[in-house]
Order: structure tokens, then sequence, then C-alpha cells
């Protein structure tokens, strides 16, 4: 029980620490940081890395995003209290978990994971978190969530050469949708917004590398 507890208070300072050095304003989303545990959505042979600022494998060819560009995204995405989020390439659950801490118990988040290893895996963290808002399907993210659409926000968390058009029509009038899109290698954090019946670029900032959509 002391071990337990040592590692327990051990994870907390690392994940204050991090929480302090990520490049965001945002205080919906440094909040969401500091009380999701990042250990729990780690493979257990890795999770004394989990408060690195790096990405890490997670099993099935896939990995969890560096918290640095984790936070980017979200504060790009401007998630709010109440809002419906769809997650494409929820992997194991982690940023699920944050979008989650944000739009809080008003709210909903939904995922779509292609791995349903990744995704038991997943449900299984956000369980130990504590996640009650938060729904995972197991499907192609390239098509969405018709059934659960329309989307306040949409957040792509895998590399896309285009935006699939399924997810542009899931998402509301004045929503907004953030995607890594370019090639397999090197990808922009872009930033799209429904303005009427028109999808418009808003945002663009350069030099990620995500796993590709599939």
């Amino acid at each position: 029980m002391l071990a337990g507890q040592n590692a327990s208070g051990g994870f907390q300072a690392k994940r204050s620490a991090l929480a302090g050095i990520l490049p965001v304003s945002d205080k919906a989303v440094k909040k969401a940081f500091l009380s999701v545990k990042r250990e729990l959505f780690f493979p257990e042979s890795l999770r004394s890395f989990s408060y690195e600022d790096n990405a890490f494998p997670i099993g099935s060819g896939q990995t969890i995003s560096q918290p640095s560009t984790i936070a980017i995204m979200l504060e790009m995405l401007s998630p709010k209290q109440g809002q419906k989020v769809l997650e494409v390439g929820s992997g194991s659950g982690y940023v699920a978990a944050l979008l989650s801490s944000i739009v809080g118990s008003k709210g909903m988040v939904f995922g779509v994971e292609r791995v349903e290893e990744l995704r038991e895996i997943a449900l299984k963290a956000l369980a130990l978190q504590g996640c009650t808002n938060v729904q995972l399907a197991f499907g192609n993210g390239r098509l969405g969530l018709e059934k659960k659409a329309p989307f306040d926000r949409i957040l792509v968390s895998a590399a896309c050469a285009s935006v699939p058009e399924p997810l542009f029509r899931q998402l509301a009038p004045r929503g907004r949708l953030v995607a890594p899109v370019g090639n397999r290698f090197l990808q922009d954090l872009v930033l799209f917004e429904k303005r009427k019946s028109a999808i418009v670029e808003t945002d663009r900032k350069t030099g990620f590398a995500f796993v590709p959509l599939k």
C-alpha cells in the first residue's frame, strides 16, 4: 500500500511539472492535464515514462502523442463545457479523457478506434480515470460517427493527406475541426471552421508527425 501511495505521489508531482511546461494558456486545457492520470493510458512496462514530453508506443503500431502536441491541438480546437466532441483515432483513450474533463458532465465525448484491442484498453483506462461521459466505437474513423452527429468539435488524432469529407459533413454549424494534414512523414495542424455551409481554414501550425489515419 505504501509503495502504491509513493508511486501515486510521484506521478502527481510529475503531472504538475508537465502541466507547467505546456505551451498553452487555456485554463480548461491546463486543468485537464492536471486532473487526467496519463500513466493509466500507458502500457505497464512504460509507465515510468508517462510524464515525459514525448510520444510513446501503445501497441498495434500506434502511439500516445506528445503532451505538448496534444495541448496545442486542444487549444486550437477550443472545446467548451457542455459540447459534443468526436475524436477520430482514440488510441489508448488519453485525449478522450482530457476532452471529457474539458466538456464536463453536461458534455459528451465520442471516439472511433479501428483497433479493437486498443479500444478495450482505452475503455478500462477511462473507467479507472472516472470518465462517465465518453463512448468509444470500433470502426473506420474516416467515416466519422454518423449516428451521433452533428458534433460541436471534431479532433482527428492521426495524419491524413486531406480531411475525409464525412467528417466535415458531421460538423455542426459554427463547429471546429482540427487535424494533422500532410504526407506520411510530416504534417501541419490545421483548424477548420464551419461557417454556414462553407468549411474555412482559419489556423495552421507546422512541423508535426502523427501515425497515419487508415
